[in-house]
């Protein structure tokens, strides 16, 4: 499946959490775009896949503790974060992988399907400047089988996030 064949998926079809980044979307000024895929796009490679895109126009959404405190790291699918140096960026003394249990707390989606927006309060938020090298990116909109395009800007703007580089 190509990116354009992959169709808008009308609000009333999407799952509930893709009903709610859907109107985060709409809240914050932006046309929410939610494609629903015939498959799974849990990670960045199944992603790419499923939309013909390349690996690292997918904005994986990841997230980390800093102590008690939920960062979202939204990535470049090319790469992986070097956590050790993100956090001395942040002026963190570290980041540690969340556990299942604490992406859901925080962002009330599962591994897998977290969005940068629709999240029950507003994280912290990291968009790795590698997303700005592509004209259009696809991040997760709620479930692993929803995604929706976007621009690293729009990201930054969305998220009210940093942009900084996230690998080493």
């Amino acid at each position: 499946m190509s990116e354009n064949s992959a169709p808008e998926t009308p609000l009333e079809e999407l799952p509930e959490r893709s009903r709610q980044v859907a109107e985060a979307l709409q809240a914050a000024g932006v046309r929410p775009q939610v494609r629903r895929l015939e498959e799974s796009a849990r990670t960045a490679a199944l992603a790419a896949q499923a939309l013909g895109s390349e690996v690292g126009a997918i904005a994986n959404s990841l997230v980390f503790m800093a102590g008690e405190a939920p960062v979202l790291v939204l990535t470049s699918g090319r790469h992986r974060v070097a956590t050790k140096a993100l956090a001395a960026r942040l002026d963190l003394p570290r980041l540690d992988r969340a556990e299942p249990e604490q992406v859901r707390t925080a962002t009330g989606q599962a591994i897998g399907g977290v969005a940068p927006v629709g999240h029950p309060t507003p994280l912290t938020t990291v968009v790795d400047e590698a997303l700005a090298d592509y004209d259009r990116i696809w991040a997760a909109a709620g479930t692993p089988e929803t995604v929706f395009p976007t621009t690293h800007d729009e990201l930054v703007r969305l998220t009210k996030g940093r942009s900084l580089p996230v690998a080493e």
